[in-house]
This record gives C-alpha cells, sequence and structure tokens, in this order.
C-alpha cells in the first residue's frame, strides 16, 4: 500500500493597502517561485482597509490565498501581525512563516535559496533574511545589518556573496522566513511598534534568545528602497520635519527610542541627539551623514 508522506506547510505573510496593482504582483511573483514538491504554500494577506479594490482586484486570482480585512490604521506592523496571528489560530500545522513585503517581487529560485541557505547554517532555529536590489540599478536595497559598534548602534548592510548565509544582527522583513521553532520561542512581531522598526526589533530579541538571522547566499528579489527618500525637499520647513520625527511612516521617535531602551539603553542619549539633529538642522545633517560616525 503506498504512503504519502506530509508536505511541510509555508504560511506567507503579508499586508497591503491600497495599491492593489503592485500587490497583485508580489503574488504574482510568489506563485512563479520553484518549489520541491515536498513543501506547499498558504498566504493569509491583511487587506488593511483599502479603496482601490485590492481585495476584489487579487480575490480567487490566487490558489491558498486568505484575505483578512483590517481596520484601515494596522501600518506595517500592525498588519503583519494581525496576519500572524489569524494564521496562528486557523493553520496549526505550519512549519514556517515566510514574511513578505508587498512591493517585493521575489526571484523564481527565491524559496528554494532560502531553504538551501537554511539547511547550509545546521540549525532550523534561525531566521534566513532574503536580500533585495533595485531593479534599476541593482544595488542593495534592504536585508540585513552588520552592527559594528554597538555603543554607536553603527551598522553596515550585509552584501550577498553568492556562496554562503552570513550572519547578522537586523533583518529587514521585505522576505524573512521564519522556522517554526523561532516563533514558539519569540512569538510574532510585537505590539510596541505601528509601522517600521518591529522587524528589527524581532531580529535582535532572535538575538537575546541565542537565535541566529543570516543574510541568504544571493539576492532574492526587487524592492525599492522609500524610507527617508527626498527628505530635504519633501520637508523644508520646520512643523513638516517635526511632524515627519513623530509619524509612525516617518521617523517614529517614541518608538524608536522605545526600541533604543529595550535594547541598547547606553545609547539612548546619541540616538534623542542624532533624531533631532537631523530634524532641527537637515542641512547639516545631509554634509555629515555619510562620515563615518553617522554611517
Amino acid at each position: 500500500m503506498m504512503s504519502f508522506k506530509k508536505k511541510k506547510l509555508i504560511t506567507v505573510l503579508l499586508t497591503c493597502h491600497n495599491r492593489k496593482v503592485k500587490t497583485y504582483s508580489c503574488l504574482e511573483a510568489l506563485f512563479n517561485c520553484e518549489l520541491d514538491d515536498c513543501f506547499e504554500l498558504k498566504i493569509y494577506l491583511v487587506d488593511d482597509g483599502s479603496t482601490d479594490g485590492t481585495t476584489e482586484f487579487i480575490q480567487g486570482k490566487f490558489a491558498n490565498l486568505q484575505i483578512i480585512q483590517g481596520s484601515g490604521n494596522l501600518f506595517w506592523a500592525g498588519g503583519m501581525r494581525t496576519a500572524w496571528k489569524y494564521a496562528d489560530e486557523h493553520e496549526k500545522n505550519t512549519d514556517y512563516y515566510l514574511l513578505l513585503n508587498d512591493d517585493t517581487i521575489v526571484f523564481k529560485d527565491t524559496l528554494k535559496r532560502l531553504f538551501s541557505d537554511l539547511k547550509y547554517v545546521g540549525e532550523t532555529k534561525s531566521i534566513i533574511v532574503g536580500p533585495t536590489q533595485n531593479p534599476e540599478t541593482k544595488k542593495i536595497s534592504y536585508g540585513g545589518h552588520k552592527i559594528l559598534n554597538w555603543f554607536l548602534f553603527k551598522s553596515e548592510m550585509v552584501v550577498p556573496n553568492d556562496k554562503f548565509p552570513q550572519r547578522c544582527e537586523l533583518g529587514n522583513a521585505n522576505i524573512m522566513l521564519v522556522p517554526k521553532e523561532v516563533y514558539k520561542a519569540i512569538g510574532p512581531l510585537s505590539e510596541k511598534y505601528t509601522h517600521g522598526i518591529a522587524d528589527y526589533d524581532y531580529t535582535l530579541m532572535a538575538f537575546k534568545n541565542d537565535i541566529y538571522t543570516y543574510v541568504s547566499s544571493g539576492f532574492c528579489g526587487y524592492c525599492n528602497y522609500d524610507h527617508g527618500v527626498n527628505w530635504l525637499t519633501q520637508k523644508n520647513n520646520l512643523k513638516e520635519r517635526i511632524a515627519y520625527l513623530y509619524s509612525p511612516k516617518g521617523l517614529s521617535y517614541k518608538e524608536y527610542l522605545q526600541f533604543i531602551k529595550r535594547h541598547i539603553p547606553y545609547h539612548l542619549p546619541i540616538a534623542i541627539m542624532l533624531m533631532w539633529a537631523k530634524t532641527l538642522f537637515p542641512i547639516i545633517w545631509q554634509l555629515f551623514k555619510n562620515k563615518e560616525y553617522l554611517k
């Protein structure tokens, strides 16, 4: 009598708001990925109050896709937590979680590469971050960061070497593979964060629990870097810059300081000084941001 081996389940988590074409393209690229027969995909997507018809545009076009309606005020971290909690309640047999930004276009070999890298590090209780690149310049846009100086909280991005995965301390969740063993140890993204920072917090919490994060051996997708773009031209008066300082989609001042207190408390005075310097004296910041101290 034939016996069938149970497939390993990859639960994909996404959140979106009012960019239905990008969201569709992201899902289309995901479903075009090569995947070994021993795996299967299920996708949980939070549509956070989109008014552009995202749900109607995507519904029924992809297999194993569950769309969850958000309040419209979840932002990225809140949307991802909602997807994660919903998946945890409804998908008890998950083996891996794949966190994915809906503006990311994964490459055809991405899933195979992520699992190959996880096997290479020899420890399923590890996180693999998939670095992305700008589609035009091919320069790295998101991925993992190695901390060079904890006191100054100075880091540099880890560029994939096309040979083997490399350790890092901070990871962007544009593409992030989280085995269930990691989830059991540290849970989902923290409730402390509204939009960004939550992925950095997650990989540092993993680090504190002796769970290591690795940058994948090669680039895993395309994604444009859109953080703090055109700072001087778009925030050209003090009122706008202060609003950006406190905004969840800006510098998220209070939450960032909370993050620093939680992980690098001795860096707190420097963090406060740097954030206010960027806000009050943006031209000076622009002139000196490439100096060693601000890298």
